[in-house]
């Protein structure tokens, strides 16, 4: 006789599963219905990821979310004061924004008027409830479909971004989505934003997170993105959570033919993030540059993971990754290229360094191939180290402070990430936040 064994549900999935029960009462029956339903149980019969998954190995998530926060209230004229309180990075950039206080649309907060022709700018909340057929399909088939994290987000999606450029349409000015916690209370936050950018078309777009010190809020957001053929988007993610936050992100990405797909993520702030990308090169001749830079201290867990995911021939890829770590925080970067049998004449590199500034700070590094063509120029690398000694001697050398120095060659480190963004102002905003992160330094 064989025993059925029944895995003990932690806290934290148990919350979960309360919080999609109360959900699904307040839904109406439809396709999206049957989509959340369906992650949910496949959420639910793999529960939370731990260190026995590979993918999650330096990131237990079933030991280190401890207990599920309740769903995030909309919120009231005080969370949307707090969210316009805070300073922009990009304010001398002017983007177009797109802001969401706890999860919620904001169209008081946002720049909507005058929009370019060819660009259209929806909440996903409201486009679920017109019933909106490619909304509906959101996610379908995508590279991260079967992801816990992802499905997860299916399941308990509330709001989010619905950007779409129309074929050949060239929109100049950036686009900011802000998703900003407002609330004094701790709460969970599940947004779902879809960026579908038509043939030839093209467009820059920034991604924030931002959050309050102090209070220990959860966000699962997630991000689809389909580039057309011969389309241009390049997109800016910025992670400045408050220093207790958790923050799990899940990119979804579908490149076409001769597309330039640029992405790099920019991580700041939040106590655990995982920042995951799962892109696939689904066209011959596309264009891709998926960079990022981390700048930790205290006792910060940031892992990066990127599947890039090589389908199509003559594509070209490029990723670096920089991580700087203060203190006793710990950096993880583990990043897949696969390249499909037939996907002849891929070019992809990945590089990954970090930097370590104490002895208690950790770097975990796994760059990895799986190549299934046989006329390919494939390759990774990974260093993790300290300061060089003889250059922070030879600006000391020259009257430059210690201090100074370190700042210094940091800069130059991170600098060659940052510099990877096309847009100048934004580049520009992006160096002055890591001057005031090196500026913090004790």
């Amino acid at each position: 006789m064989t025993a059925e064994i029944t895995p003990m549900r932690t806290a934290a999935e148990v919350g979960l599963a309360e919080a999609f029960a109360a959900l699904r009462q307040k839904l109406a029956a439809g396709p999206v219905t049957a989509r959340r339903e369906a992650a949910f149980r496949r959420f639910e019969a793999q529960g939370l990821p731990h260190r026995r998954i590979e993918e999650w190995k330096y990131t237990d998530l079933r030991a280190l979310m401890r207990e599920a926060k309740p769903l995030a209230d909309p919120p009231d004229a005080a969370a949307k004061a707090r969210a316009v309180q805070r300073t922009s990075m990009f304010a001398a950039v002017v983007p177009r924004r797109i802001v969401f206080v706890d999860g919620a649309f904001a169209p008081e907060l946002s720049d909507l008027a005058g929009l370019e022709p060819g660009l259209r700018i929806a909440s996903l909340a409201q486009a679920l409830g017109r019933g909106e057929e490619f909304v509906c399909r959101l996610g379908d088939a995508g590279p991260a479909e079967g992801d816990v994290a992802y499905a997860l987000n299916t399941a308990l999606m509330d709001d989010g971004a619905v950007i779409e450029v129309a074929p050949g349409a060239q929109i100049a000015r950036p686009l900011q989505v802000v998703f900003s916690h407002g609330s004094p209370q701790a709460a969970a936050v599940f947004s779902r934003s879809l960026v579908v950018v038509g043939a030839d078309a093209g467009v820059t777009l920034i991604e924030s997170h931002e959050g309050t010190d102090g209070i220990d809020y959860q966000v699962n957001a997630a991000v689809d993105i389909a580039v057309g053929e011969g389309a241009r988007l390049h997109r800016i993610k910025v992670i400045a959570e408050g220093a207790d936050a958790l923050h799990i992100s899940t990119l979804s990405a579908t490149i076409a033919a001769n597309a330039d797909f640029a992405d790099l993520s920019f991580a700041l702030g939040g106590k655990v993030v995982r920042n995951q990308l799962f892109v696939r090169c689904a066209g011959a001749g596309s264009q891709l540059a998926v960079n990022g830079a981390s700048l930790l201290r205290g006792r910060q867990h940031v892992d990066t993971s990127l599947l890039l995911d090589h389908a199509a021939t003559r594509c070209r890829s490029r990723e670096l990754f920089k991580s700087v770590l203060d203190e006793a925080s710990r950096g993880v970067f583990q990043g897949k290229i696969i390249v499909r049998p037939g996907a002849q004449k891929t070019d992809a590199r990945m590089m990954t360094r970090a930097l370590l500034l104490s002895e208690d700070a950790e770097a975990d590094n796994k760059p990895e191939l799986e190549i299934f063509a046989d006329d390919v120029q494939c390759g990774h690398g990974a260093t993790s180290g300290a300061l060089d000694d003889n250059l922070k001697f030879y600006l000391m050398a020259r009257g430059i402070p210690e201090k100074e120095a370190e700042a210094l060659l940091i800069q130059s480190f991170v600098g060659e990430a940052i510099e990877t963004v096309a847009h100048e102002g934004i580049r520009d905003a992006l160096m002055v936040a890591m001057l005031q992160w090196l500026e913090a330094r004790p």
